[in-house]
């Protein structure tokens, strides 16, 4: 590993931090999407808003069921079968012409693709001790965004080719991530005593209904994810707005991974020494100044300022939430509580395009934009009043887990 990067993490961990890397190097579709399919194949803007929301739609069932599979199959095989299926339905959204075909292709690629995040979460937090999931988050993340700063970048080059080379390397990519996954790793899955999905007598539904610290720490994601989200939904159509290309909406969005890229490594020390749960309501509040003040964007240069802001909030955010994630799971169900924080996700991927358009479409960008810092300063305050419940949780499920009594608290 390079020097930067913190090389007392278990080798399996960077095994999978190398396939995630190689991965979103060519994640092409998603930043292109929304002006691939009204360029390329004349969709309206509400239309593409409904694709990327039926790939929402998607991503919920998937990470949903993703999630019971990772704890009741295992991990490894989980993410076998959602990477394998999500690179072979690339090829297959990229051959679709007719709008039915489309639509049916996000929705069914949302379902594997998205799919992925569960058991690639539940083996990271398996993989390392709690103590140093801050930083194995981080540099996780620090490889999500090197990737995708490289797909950025290379996308807005390689769509002069054809949309549909952005769709077969994308393919490409996500297969070698999935052969190196079933080469090198082993299953991770703790070896428990049966607890039927939760306890005795405790479905994983009830469990999770009844957590409302959990189920919080979920909702205060989603209003974060519906902000960030617009970066891919309505940022591209802005810009054109504006009069701006396709390739320069590439290498603006291109600095979000970039200044990702540089800065992780010195944020991954920050946060060695600070409260996960603290984090959040100040990562929440640095988002949604950096979404706000798009509203004043015209020109390149204003908007890449605006993405370097909202990056600042990103870095902060998204390490911080993970560790804070598995901390808040109970060992047995790590699947299950990794895919429901990933259907908050799924559902911003849903709604910030479709609400995205809709109050673009009646008020126009300006509103868009303030709405975008209100919601996160909504995260923020609720984040920030829930901190000493977060940590109370976090501290006796690592309690319970050393006794073996895992949902005894919740």
């Amino acid at each position: 590993m390079p020097r930067y990067l913190p090389s007392k993490l278990p080798s399996q961990f960077w095994i999978v931090w190398t396939a995630t890397l190689v991965n979103r190097a060519g994640g092409f579709v998603g930043i292109f999407l929304t002006i691939y399919l009204t360029a390329e194949r004349g969709f309206s803007e509400a239309m593409a808003g409904l694709v990327l929301g039926l790939y929402g739609l998607g991503g919920a069932i998937g990470v949903t069921v993703a999630g019971q599979l990772t704890d009741r199959w295992g991990r490894r095989p989980t993410v076998l079968l959602t990477m394998t299926a999500a690179s072979a339905l690339m090829v297959v959204l990229g051959l679709a012409h007719s709008a039915p075909a489309i639509m049916a292709g996000a929705l069914a690629l949302g379902m594997a693709a998205e799919g992925a995040r569960p058991p690639l979460g539940a083996m990271i937090a398996d993989l390392v001790p709690a103590a140093d999931r801050g930083r194995a988050f981080s540099v996780y993340f620090w490889a999500i965004n090197l990737g995708f700063a490289t797909a950025a970048i290379l996308a807005g080059f390689a769509a002069g080719s054809g949309y549909l080379t952005l769709f077969l390397a994308d393919a490409a990519t996500t297969a070698a991530a999935a052969v190196l996954l079933a080469v090198k790793t082993r299953e991770t899955r703790p070896t428990l005593p049966a607890t039927a999905g939760g306890g005795p007598g405790r479905s994983a539904s009830a469990v999770l209904g009844r957590d409302r610290v959990f189920l919080g720490f979920v909702a205060c994601n989603l209003l974060v994810a519906l902000v960030l989200l617009q970066h891919m939904a309505m940022l591209p159509l802005a810009m054109i707005d504006d009069g701006l290309s396709p390739r320069t909406f590439g290498v603006v969005i291109a600095l979000n991974g970039v200044l990702i890229v540089i800065g992780q490594p010195l944020v991954t020390r920050l946060l060695a020494t600070r409260r996960e749960a603290l984090v959040a309501p100040v990562a929440a509040v640095v988002v949604g100044l950096g979404f706000g003040l798009t509203a004043l964007a015209h020109v390149p240069a204003w908007y890449g300022a605006t993405v370097l802001l909202w990056t600042a909030g990103e870095m902060l955010h998204a390490p911080s939430n993970a560790a804070l994630l598995a901390g808040l799971s109970p060992v047995d169900m790590r699947g299950r509580y990794q895919g429901a924080y990933s259907l908050s996700w799924q559902a911003a991927s849903f709604l910030a395009p479709t609400l995205g358009g809709a109050v673009r479409d009646l008020a126009g960008n300006t509103a868009l934009w303030l709405g975008c810092l209100g919601l996160a300063l909504v995260a923020a305050a609720w984040s920030l009043l829930a901190v000493p419940a977060r940590e109370r949780r976090v501290a006796e499920l690592t309690a319970a887990a050393e006794t073996g009594d895992e949902l005894a608290r919740i």
